[in-house]
């Protein structure tokens, strides 16, 4: 077995403690909030950066025709913010935006008045509005469930499952700053690749440095000294994400942070954490950091070599204890056994050459015969309260997933499972597993009622900054097979800015077309359209109200719309989707 520890979570209470807001937690997951305070600081003259104001930092750099502004947050409201402190130093009107990557760009709205250019320059990598309209089209329900179980949207600010920190942060959306108004401004210059660019009068290498997301781009300003990028972070990197993302792969990141230390920075600004300034600190630090990574793509490659599968990697692969000595290195985002994990599937995909995992047995009757095969209910749900009695949480919960995942299953075996996966929340450092743990306890019990996240709930305003396309083809996702049966239907939907798509229901699949050849053709606005699929209205309703015109078989349309899991082209007298 690898040398070193996991850290995923305590083995018992000892190191839980209470924070000042009643949070029950690890107390270095405690003590790390202290290291993401609100914090504007200057980092050379003529530079600053805010940290502390919502999961990511807002950074301003004085350029020869004015301020260039980097990341705008999560909001109209926290950009604002970060500007009230800007002027706290300088008058001067912001020049251009820059965006690192499409996490934090939706406060830009709040740079445009009358002292700004018009139109302002904004900067960004291409792939930033690609990467917008994918986390908010077809994954939605399971992107913005992962969002609230992560960063803790739902949590109570008080008591012992109150919210600590985030790990990148105190939060994901400051809740002094709501109401939250979205205030996303597109690119008006984008890169693909390497580039160099003048901004604002101010010579900038742009570097693309893929970590958590395609579009990350290194910002470097040789005439300062200075590097803004999206690899260093205030913990581990986090190469598996719990809400769920795209592969990560250590390699491309070791490529941006191996050119990061080329540069020879002098102040190292970050989206996420503290301003590290001095060369030959940042130079052990991020080595010590690409190393970290390095070390669990090496050791798990090796192990994958031997044979191991996915769980066994998870305990065979584990960091060093020297990486603890630095917080760029400590498991208080993420956890080292998980990434070890993802990196397997990363290279492999989803089997791990576990035989049992080649053809699995239904997972609710899996638990039926596990079940049986323990002597029944009662004595599963009695081995497992001895497990957690006994912190033995890891047993504890495979047999409490059981109890829940069967037949029969109890607001009791819920309550076991939930109490379980709060011991593991009250004992990691790590934010993401905290979080994740107390959301998914606050469903079992039933603190919180999280059937919401479960849903696609499209909204008007997603709808009304993405394509018109869009609003017909997303649909795809949301066809119910078994009510698609024996329809063979085109429809064409032309809008009223001239857009025309179309979606072929045909093998029990919506297929995306132009509109081209179409059976039916339904003529409207956005607007309209945006209305039924938002379910604000219905489409019988709106056809009624002549908001659809239809070209074609009205009552063929009906029943092909009726295909879809959206309330709004549910047929009338058509029953509830399961």
């Amino acid at each position: 077995m690898t040398t070193g520890r996991s850290h995923s979570f305590s083995p018992n209470g000892a190191d839980t403690v209470t924070a000042p807001n009643g949070a029950r937690a690890h107390r270095d997951h405690v003590s790390h909030s202290q290291l993401l305070a609100r914090t504007f600081a200057t980092v050379r003259p003529g530079v600053w950066s805010l940290t502390g104001n919502g999961l990511s930092n807002q950074t301003f750099i004085e350029a020869p025709e004015g301020i260039i502004a980097i990341d705008t947050g999560e909001s109209i409201e926290e950009m604002t913010e970060a500007l009230n402190e800007l002027r706290r130093h300088t008058d001067r009107p912001i020049a251009a935006v820059l965006y690192t990557h499409f996490h934090y760009v939706s406060g830009t709205a709040a740079v445009l008045d009358g002292a700004h250019l018009e139109p302002l320059p904004i900067w960004a990598h291409e792939r930033v509005a690609v990467n917008r309209a994918r986390a908010g089209a077809e994954i939605a329900p399971a992107y913005g469930r992962g969002l609230a179980e992560q960063f803790a949207t739902s949590l109570p600010t008080e008591g012992p499952d109150a919210l600590v920190n985030v790990g990148l942060g105190h939060f994901y959306r400051n809740p002094a700053h709501a109401p939250f108004r979205y205030g996303h401004i597109p690119a008006t210059n984008t890169f693909s690749g390497d580039t160099v660019i003048t901004v604002a009068g101010l010579t900038i290498e742009v570097t693309h440095a893929p970590s958590d997301a395609d579009d990350s781009v290194t910002y470097w300003f040789p005439s300062l000294g200075v590097c803004v990028n999206n690899l260093v972070w205030p913990t581990l990197f986090n190469i598996f994400a719990i809400r769920g993302e795209e592969y990560r792969d250590p390699r491309v990141l070791l490529r941006g942070l191996d050119h990061l230390l080329s540069l020879g920075a002098d102040h190292l600004v970050a989206a996420h954490g503290p301003v590290i300034s001095g060369a030959a600190d940042i130079t052990a630090r991020v080595t010590r950091y690409r190393d970290s990574i390095q070390y669990l793509w090496d050791q798990t490659v090796r192990h994958i070599n031997m044979g191991a599968t996915s769980r066994e990697l998870a305990h065979l692969v584990t960091l060093p204890e020297f990486f603890d000595n630095d917080y760029l290195t400590s498991e208080f985002y993420g956890v080292a056994e998980h990434h070890t994990r993802q990196i397997q599937t990363g290279l492999f995909g989803w089997f791990d050459g576990d035989e049992a995992n080649l053809f699995p047995v239904e997972p609710g009757e899996r638990c039926n015969r596990l079940i049986a095969g323990f002597g029944g209910r009662d004595n599963v749900y009695a081995q497992a309260s001895a497990a957690v009695a006994g912190d033995d949480l890891r047993w504890a919960v495979e047999l409490a997933s059981w109890l829940v995942r069967s037949d029969g299953a109890t607001d009791g075996d819920r309550a076991l499972l939930a109490g379980a996966l709060r011991l593991i929340a009250q004992r990691t450092p790590a934010a993401n597993i905290r979080n994740w743990c107390l959301a998914r306890a606050r469903g079992l019990d039933g603190s919180e009622d999280r059937s919401r996240f479960y849903i696609h709930r499209l909204n008007k305003r997603q709808l009304a900054a993405a394509a018109p396309t869009d609003a017909v083809y997303l649909l795809r996702v949301l066809l119910k097979p078994t009510r698609a049966i024996g329809i063979n239907t085109h429809v064409a939907w032309s809008f009223d800015d001239g857009t025309t798509c179309g979606l072929h229901l045909r093998n029990c699949i919506a297929c995306p077309t132009d509109g081209h050849g179409a059976d039916i053709t339904v003529s409207c606005t956005r607007a309209a359209w945006a209305d039924v699929v938002t379910s604000s209205t219905t489409l019988s309703d709106a056809l009624a109200a002549g908001d659809l015109q239809v070209s074609g078989d009205t009552r063929a349309l009906v029943a092909a719309l009726d295909s879809f899991d959206v309330a709004g082209l549910r047929a009338p007298g058509s029953q509830a989707r399961a």
